[in-house]
């Protein structure tokens, strides 16, 4: 059984009733959340403490300017949150916030954590075009439908994980009527349960029924399954990669943005890997000619090298590459088979060791000689 609280709103005006009543009652100090930052619907990721200003947010817009993961380190890493504030994300959000947990990058400290059932978020370059506005009613009418909505990223369409884990606060968008009079508010712990308690509204237990999530999720996979298969890395051969990779200019946007790259100086961004005149030199000496700029190839090997255990398929890294490399799938493609190695779900419990530091005796027993 699990405890919601039924509120009657529509999901927007009971998300944003949840937030007005946790920064009015004092519980939180305050939220980060996306906001509306323009009369053409643009959107960024805003930390408000002004009750007032939560009619300019929108909390279940589809759409993820940066992840809030990245984010969420930079204002934990030194200390954690001295009062309580909410974070309203995304599960693939969470997720990547819970790996670099893991990695010392932050704290959970005074965050209450809010997330929903995700349909996924549409590109950057849809919202640069200004489409994402005229896109919603089909959207919302797809999650209604629990079907998969068209045109959000490549990633979103596949991801299997659309429930959050770790979240205090899950708010039921698939199957419901988006602009309806009913919003359900899953608690899933007790800090969700202690912020919530005395909002208005009809506290229920319920079961929640699991059919629905599996006919979604076999939507998702067979998603998964045909985007995988149109990469056709041919199980990640040099030479595909160089023809996949081959387009890289180096311009190292998707380490930026991706929440598990955390190193304040990447060794590709160092002196240490400048090419130097005698560098030059010595590979025109042996191959007659060289790329430029050289070693973007070993530079994306590398990233996934460092990234498969951890990689949460949040999508970030394709939608900056400006050469449309389609990283997020190769990237999920490689994370997939590595993880399932570990069995090892990204984000999923704050308690649970990363594989590459962890060592288990029964492990690839079958590699013993």
């Amino acid at each position: 059984m699990a405890k919601v609280l039924e509120l009657g709103k529509s999901i927007d005006e009971g998300v944003r009733a949840l937030l007005r009543f946790l920064l009015e009652s004092g519980k939180i100090k305050g939220v980060l959340t996306l906001t509306k930052i323009s009369r053409d619907d643009d959107v960024a990721y805003s930390l408000i403490t002004n009750s007032e200003l939560v009619e300019d947010t929108v909390p279940l817009y589809p759409l993820m300017p940066s992840n809030t993961a990245k984010l969420l380190t930079r204002l934990t890493l030194l200390e954690p949150m001295t009062e309580p504030i909410a974070a309203v994300v995304k599960p693939c959000e969470l997720r990547g916030f819970i790996e670099l947990i893991k990695l010392n990058q932050g704290s959970l400290e005074n965050i209450l954590f809010i997330s929903s059932t995700c349909g996924g978020v549409y590109s950057l370059k849809t919202a640069e075009k200004g489409n994402v506005g005229e896109k919603l009613p089909q959207y919302w009418e797809s999650i209604k439908k629990m079907e998969v909505p068209p045109d959000v990223r490549p990633t979103c369409k596949g991801c299997k994980y659309f429930l959050p884990y770790s979240a205090d606060i899950t708010v039921d968008l698939i199957g419901k009527e988006y602009n309806g009079k009913k919003c359900e508010i899953l608690i899933n712990t007790q800090k969700g349960e202690e912020f919530i308690s005395g909002m208005e509204g009809e506290l229920k237990e319920v079961e929640i029924p699991t059919e629905y999530i599996d006919s979604y999720r076999n939507k998702r996979l067979a998603e998964r399954e045909k985007i995988f298969n149109e990469i056709r890395v041919e199980k990640f051969g040099l030479e595909e990669l160089i023809n996949i990779f081959g387009k890289c200019i180096g311009c190292h946007g998707c380490r930026t943005v991706c929440p598990i790259c955390y190193c304040k100086l990447c060794y590709f961004d160092s002196r240490e890997s400048d090419y130097k005149p005698i560098n030059f030199e010595t590979e025109l000496e042996r191959k007659d000619g060289m790329r430029i700029p050289p070693d973007t190839i070993l530079y994306q090997i590398v990233r996934l090298t460092h990234i498969s255990t951890s990689c949460v398929g949040c999508g970030m890294c394709s939608d900056i590459c400006p050469v449309d490399i389609p990283l997020s799938i190769i990237f999920s493609m490689m994370g997939e088979s590595v993880q399932g190695m570990f069995e090892y779900v990204p984000g999923k419990n704050v308690e649970e060791k990363m594989p590459l530091i962890t060592f288990k005796t029964e492990e690839f027993v079958e590699l013993e000689l």
